[in-house]
């Protein structure tokens, strides 16, 4: 028997139904933000709109605009907004415990229970799992003090291309310069090389070799330049570098390359785990078991904020107090974790994630035969990237920015990555049905046609 409502029951509204946007009511709450928020905030400049509801794959502003989301909070809704199932176990744990550090609770034991049942290869009950703070880069920092304190080594090796976080550890692995700027120094002896990629992207096995060659190179060249690091962080698919999905024997390399190294392989799941990509982990689809695993985001259920790392127990060599962090006993958002994967399990959304993300994938096709602009189409399950270039083959972060603005204009909400901000991004709630997953890919398709068209007049 189904638990929760079906995905059919969850939304607003199977279609969006925009008026003025932005409106006037969101017009003075963006206004009131900009007096007195950080101005580090960063989503409204690109889409102003201020939030009421949302339920399912649909959101609602506070001028009664209502948006399908192709973007689900960069991830974390994996099974919709306010999912009834989901709330139902969060609200009662609320109202019974909500913060416990790590003393036992059921919620605890019963979230690490399944995150060990469902993990990729060798991890599949034959794993720990660790809280620390809430968010996908405290999980990185957690990974990189297991590595360290594993291994007696302290050098890091990341890829160009890649999101891991802005704490100062996460920070060091990731490559993007504009997060790092005025913030130096960071992690000694953390180094990148490259991700295999083509120009358009998308990964070529003469690119995934010359990657294995620089990582193999970094740990076993005499004149490496640095330490022998202590471990590779990777995605298994880059998001913010452009949703960009290696070759099948990239990560089986890396796992070659770590186990002649004593070193060990962790691979971050924060944007891509818990169902994203049509497999709990997008590591399912390489066959490989990394050493760890890093998740927040999904792992929350309903967007309440958790972090925490999956590792082989067998690097479980932490004394009491090894890694700890206050917020790491949230009750209620371990509750929302299981409920959630319990909700994709028993509505099948593994499945559904994968045929719908190819329906997305095919759409994005048919529209590139007529479209010069796209480069590329690619991903895995709902987790999608369109690279857009110019009439000269340079990335046109221009043109993706324009057709953002032009779906948020007719009700659908997406978002950008890349290098050069020239993907357009898609990661709906694997909640979304097949009929708002029509009626939004006629108004992206719509949206890329008449963008490019005025791109080239």
């Amino acid at each position: 028997m189904a638990v929760g409502p079906s995905i059919d029951e969850l939304h607003l509204t199977t279609e969006p139904s925009v008026d003025e946007v932005p409106g006037p009511n969101s017009r003075t709450l963006l206004e009131r933000q900009r007096e007195i928020d950080s101005s580090a905030v960063a989503y409204p400049r690109r889409i102003p709109i201020a939030l009421e509801e949302a339920r399912g794959a649909t959101v609602r502003d506070v001028d009664g605009n209502t948006f399908l989301d192709f973007f689900a909070g960069i991830g974390v809704l994996n099974v919709g907004h306010s999912n009834p199932y989901v709330l139902e176990g969060t609200q009662d744990q609320l109202e019974s415990v909500a913060h416990t550090i790590d003393f036992p609770t059921e919620a605890r034991i019963d979230l690490i229970e399944k995150l060990r049942q469902i993990a990729p290869g060798g991890l599949a009950g034959a794993s720990n799992v660790v809280f620390g703070g809430p968010s996908g880069s405290d999980a990185i920092e957690g990974s990189i003090k297991l590595a360290k304190h594993n291994t007696g080594r302290h050098g890091l090796l990341g890829f160009e291309g890649s999101y891991h976080g802005t704490t100062a550890g996460a920070l060091s692995l990731t490559a993007g310069k504009k997060y790092k700027e005025g913030y130096g120094p960071l992690l000694a002896d953390t180094v990148h090389v490259p991700y295999p990629t083509r120009d358009a992207g998308s990964a070529d096995r003469g690119a995934c070799e010359r990657s294995l060659d620089a990582a193999k190179r970094k740990f076993e060249a005499p004149y490496g330049g640095h330490e022998t690091p202590a471990g590779i962080w990777v995605e298994p698919i880059q998001g913010e570098g452009g949703v960009v999905v290696p070759p099948k024997g990239f990560l089986q390399g890396l796992r070659d390359i770590a186990d002649d190294n004593d070193a060990m392989l962790i691979v971050d799941e924060i944007q891509t785990g818990l169902g994203r990509t049509g497999e709990w982990f997008a590591t399912d689809h390489f066959d490989v078991t990394p050493d760890a695993i890093t998740m927040a985001k999904a792992l929350g259920g309903t967007g309440l904020p958790i972090g925490a790392m999956l590792y082989h127990e067998k690097f479980d060599t932490w004394g009491p107090g090894g890694h700890v962090g206050t917020f790491r006993g949230n009750a209620p958002a371990m509750v929302g974790g299981l409920r959630a994967i319990e909700y994709i399990e028993s509505h099948d959304l593994l499945s559904h994630a994968t045929q719908l993300g190819e329906y997305l994938r095919n759409r994005l096709h048919e529209t590139a035969e007529t479209t010069p602009a796209i480069s590329d189409v690619r991903g895995k399950g709902l987790f999608v990237g369109v690279e857009f270039v110019d009439g000269d083959g340079n990335p046109d972060a221009d043109l993706v920015e324009a057709i953002q603005t032009r779906c948020y204009a007719d009700g659908v909400l997406v978002w950008s990555a890349g290098r050069h901000g020239n993907v357009l991004r898609l990661i709906p709630p694997l909640v979304l049905t097949r009929e708002q997953a029509e009626i939004g890919m006629d108004i992206i398709c719509t949206a890329i046609e008449s963008s490019t068209g005025e791109s080239a007049d």
